[in-house]
């Protein structure tokens, strides 16, 4: 008799949170690298369901980037 997947009922993997595996404990604001991978190209942060990232890492990664963008690390809305 044959297992039935998740696939075969149309359901997907939960995302895993990356900064949870990658074993880290802070965001850093500095980090510019990482901050673009979570923020759209218009400028605005990337909501868990889509990212898969913890809510308290998002919490971070929010704080993170707001922190980077009033250093001028990062712009506040996209350049046309």
């Amino acid at each position: 008799m044959r297992r039935i997947s998740t696939q075969d009922l149309g359901l997907k993997k939960r995302k895993r949170c990356p900064f949870t595996e990658a074993g880290l404990k802070a965001i850093d604001y500095k980090d510019i690298d990482t901050l673009l991978q979570f923020i759209t190209e218009r400028g605005k942060i990337l909501p868990r369901r889509i990212t898969g990232v913890s809510h308290h890492f998002q919490q971070l990664l929010a704080q993170a980037v707001k922190r980077a963008r009033y250093m001028a690390l990062l712009p506040f809305v996209a350049q046309d």
